[in-house]
C-alpha cells in the first residue's frame, strides 16, 4: 500500500521573504507564521461572549474594531455580530468544527477563512508613519492603542490592522492582496531609509 503524500503549507508570501529580511533598519517587517482562523457570527448578547469566551480560554471584545487574546491566539470584532478568531495550536479543520459546536447552541455560526489572509508584523520606532503614508486613518497611539483593530485600506488592498503595542502593529491581508502590500511597504521603507540616511 502505498503512504499518503505528506503536504507541507508554504506562506503565499515565502519569495518576498528576503526582500523583507534585508530591509535596512528600522522598522522590520515579518511574516507572521500561518495560523487557523474562523469567522464567528453569533448575537452579541453579554452572556453569549461571556460563555464563548470562557470555552476558548479568554474573552471575546464586546466593544467594536477591538480585539483580545484567547487561548491559542486572537478574537478581533469585525461588526456588530462577527469576529475574526484565531489559533495557532489547531488546524483549520479542528477549529472550525470546535467555534461552530460552541457558537450553535447560541445560535451562531463559524466558517473556515484561514486561507483567506496572510499576517505582516511590523515593529520598531517608526512603524506607525510606515503605514500612514498609504492608510487614511489615525494612528497615533492615543487613538489607536494596544487592543485596537481597524479595517482600512492600505492603497489599493483592504487589510485589517492590529495594535499590539506603540511600536508594534499587525497587518491582515487577503491572500490575493498580499505581494501588493508587501512591495508597497518595501518600496516605502526603503526609501524612506534613504531620506533618513545622512549625506
Amino acid at each position: 500500500m502505498t503512504a499518503e503524500p505528506t503536504l507541507t503549507a508554504r506562506h503565499p508570501l515565502e519569495s518576498r521573504r528576503a526582500a523583507l529580511e534585508a530591509l535596512p533598519g528600522e522598522p522590520t517587517i515579518t511574516l507572521d507564521p500561518l495560523v487557523s482562523a474562523v469567522d464567528l457570527r453569533v448575537d452579541p448578547e453579554p452572556a453569549t461572549l461571556a460563555a464563548l469566551g470562557a470555552a476558548l480560554g479568554g474573552t471575546l471584545p464586546h466593544t467594536a474594531d477591538a480585539w483580545t487574546a484567547i487561548a491559542d491566539g486572537q478574537a478581533l470584532r469585525l461588526g456588530p455580530d462577527e469576529w475574526l478568531l484565531t489559533s495557532a495550536a489547531a488546524t483549520p479543520h479542528a477549529w472550525e468544527d470546535r467555534v461552530d459546536a460552541l457558537a450553535a447552541p447560541h445560535g451562531g455560526m463559524a466558517v473556515d477563512v484561514s486561507a483567506q489572509r496572510v499576517g505582516l508584523r511590523l515593529r520598531g520606532p517608526g512603524v506607525r508613519d510606515l503605514l500612514a503614508f498609504t492608510c487614511s486613518i489615525d494612528l497615533r497611539p492615543a487613538a489607536f492603542g494596544r487592543g485596537r483593530c481597524a479595517q482600512t485600506l492600505l492603497g489599493q488592498a483592504a487589510v485589517l490592522l492590529v495594535a499590539h503595542g506603540d511600536d508594534d502593529l499587525a497587518v491582515l491581508v487577503r491572500t490575493s492582496f498580499a505581494g501588493y502590500v508587501v512591495d508597497r511597504l518595501v518600496d516605502h521603507a526603503g526609501a524612506r531609509t534613504s531620506r533618513l540616511a545622512p549625506v
